[in-house]
């Protein structure tokens, strides 16, 4: 009886979450993590921006300017915390209101990778998969001042997505991006934990794939650029957001 009333009480608390979640649009994410030294370290923040935009929520970095017509009270706040283990890497993501109440906090992603790049980026992975579970859809609520006439929220709408244009994201890693001819053929080197690199004919390593729970689908680092590889009909596809808009690769992978 005690179980049965624990599993509704969890039930009933993640559709709590979910409903709160639905009521926001806007997301801030922090440049740097308390249990991170630097400034996107191991391109955390890039990956949570990543995974947040691909949930749907539209997404500032700390260091970026949130326009002033947006509702500060209908902006989340986004915060990785790390759970202390032994040999495990353990995190979980939480999404904070204006007064620090958290509207939702995701289950626990852990990794037993020995590699920290790999270690976080497989635990936060695992930490989204319970987000994108929930199937977040916007229900409209209140993400403007509420006297906002409709003619100045259309004129800021195109003026914020100019801005966003024309920046250039300051707090991706200087890593020259690779060029990659789709003919070529490139090897893909097994690495621990079933993930890999492709190598071009040098060798030099290409690009970094990163295992996911679908065998089709990898985690891709490609210089700076962050994104997934894709197999559809037979061919793989390099696929990442440049300016808000998604970019295709077409990849020669030979595994």
């Amino acid at each position: 009886m005690k179980k049965q009333l624990l599993l509704l009480l969890l039930l009933v608390s993640s559709y709590g979450f979910a409903q709160s979640l639905n009521d926001y649009k806007t997301v801030i994410v922090p440049l740097k993590f308390e249990f991170l030294k630097s400034e996107n370290q191991y391109r955390i923040s890039t990956l949570s921006k990543f995974n947040l935009n691909k949930v749907g929520f539209d997404v500032y970095y700390s260091n970026q300017v949130v326009p002033n017509e947006i509702n500060r009270c209908a902006v989340l706040n986004y915060d990785i915390v790390k759970d202390n283990a032994f040999l495990v890497t353990k995190l979980y993501i939480t999404f904070k209101d204006c007064y620090g109440k958290i509207v939702y906090q995701s289950e626990l992603g852990t990794s037993r990778e020995k590699e920290f790049q790999l270690a976080y980026t497989d635990a936060l992975n695992k930490a989204f998969t319970s987000l994108y579970e929930l199937e977040y859809q916007y229900n409209g609520g209140t993400n403007v001042a509420l006297d906002e006439k409709p003619e100045k929220k259309e004129k800021l709408e195109k003026v914020e997505k100019q801005e966003i244009a024309e920046k250039v994201e300051k707090t991706e890693q200087a890593i020259p991006s690779v060029v990659i001819d789709p003919n070529e053929l490139l090897f893909a080197q097994p690495l621990a934990g079933g993930n890999y690199q492709l190598i071009d004919s040098k060798p030099s390593v290409v690009i970094k794939l990163y295992k996911t729970s679908d065998a089709n689908s990898f985690l891709a680092q490609k210089g700076n650029q962050q994104g997934v590889l894709i197999k559809k009909e037979n061919q793989w596809f390099f696929e990442y957001y440049q300016n808000d808009q998604l970019v295709s690769e077409k990849i020669n992978v030979k595994f």
